[in-house]
């Protein structure tokens, strides 16, 4: 284990009874979920433990229940890894896990973190509001056919775009609800492995986001963000972060620009970077690792279990 990069989970990685087992054995998972109830003012802790279902689903509720669930598993990480802290050369994120990356490096603090993520959930849903649409995963095409589809879709007058490059021959897609349909029938003629609408109701990182982006830029123009003690691969240009302007721009950027989770693997490894943990509610970026590079290995960190395994991992790592 030479050079680490923590990474962090988006949307999708939320359950009902997320956390639970960590705020039955640890007292700042209590302590964490008690302060994010006071500062949002809404019942996260008993919407991670409890649901219902469909609210915890509301874009505006999941983001800030995944951060916070995600920075609990941090913390209690970050106390463990003693030595093994030195090894960490990067942080990224996917999507919405940029935030819970930026606030491990020290660039935002928990409140501001939880803050801008529910700013960020509410705009979101907003904008879906005023332009409705639909994500789709298209599975065993390579990305120039993918590109050659949404061409000809967007030849027919109906949008739709590249959402997330997610690894080799998984590539999501996102658009009007016309677009989604007519792009996942084309998939299916081109003999896509799969075309799997999503369970998601908000176009996300494509330009139907652009009215989300005032409400952001608002509260990414009044947060402090600090420079990280360790650069932060961003999603919008698949470069390492660490000067805070750059960083603002960037997470604005990403509402409506494409997440570009393979380049953002490929700059960690080409950096050197031999292991990397995902921490968060349920493992998600870590199976997108695999597909992208065999060269690294990977662990994750989703509950008690995990956390203390890879922690012990660490502890035989970290230099004497």
């Amino acid at each position: 284990m030479k050079s680490l990069a923590i990474v962090f989970p988006g949307q999708g990685c939320q359950f009902v009874g997320m956390g639970t087992d960590l705020c039955s054995r640890f007292y700042h998972a209590r302590e964490r979920l008690e302060q994010a109830d006071d500062i949002l003012g809404l019942k996260l802790s008993q919407l991670c433990s409890e649901g219902p279902e469909d609210i915890l689903n509301d874009t505006a509720n999941t983001q800030p229940a995944i951060y916070v669930t995600t920075m609990i598993l941090w913390e209690a990480l970050a106390e463990r890894m003693n030595g093994a802290r030195g090894l960490i050369a990067f942080g990224a994120g996917h999507s919405l896990g940029e935030y819970a990356a930026l606030t491990a490096a020290g660039a935002l603090d928990f409140e501001q973190g939880l803050r801008l993520v529910r700013e960020r959930g509410l705009a979101m849903a907003e904008a879906g509001d005023c332009a409705p649409g639909r994500m789709a995963a298209i599975i065993g095409l390579s990305d120039e056919v993918v590109h050659e589809i949404i061409a000809q879709v967007q030849g027919e007058k109906l949008n739709v775009w590249v959402a997330n490059y997610n690894s080799p021959g998984q590539v999501v897609i996102a658009g009007c609800n016309e677009g989604l349909v007519r792009a996942v029938e084309l998939a299916q003629e081109r003999k896509a492995k799969r075309a799997i609408p999503l369970a998601v109701s908000v176009a996300c990182h494509t330009p139907l986001m652009g009215a989300a982006a005032e409400r952001l830029g608002a509260a990414l123009a009044e947060t402090d963000i600090r420079r990280p003690w360790v650069p932060i691969v961003s999603n919008a240009t698949a470069r390492p972060l660490s000067e805070p302007e750059e960083i603002r721009k960037a997470l604005l950027r990403q509402l409506s620009s494409p997440v570009r989770w393979v380049e953002s693997v490929q700059t960690m490894t080409r950096a050197g970077v031999t292991t990397m943990i995902e921490v968060g509610p349920k493992s998600v970026v870590t199976g997108l690792i695999r597909r992208i590079t065999r060269e690294v290995d990977v662990l994750n960190v989703t509950d008690e279990a995990s956390l203390l395994g890879v922690a012990e991992a660490l502890a035989e790592a970290a230099p004497a």
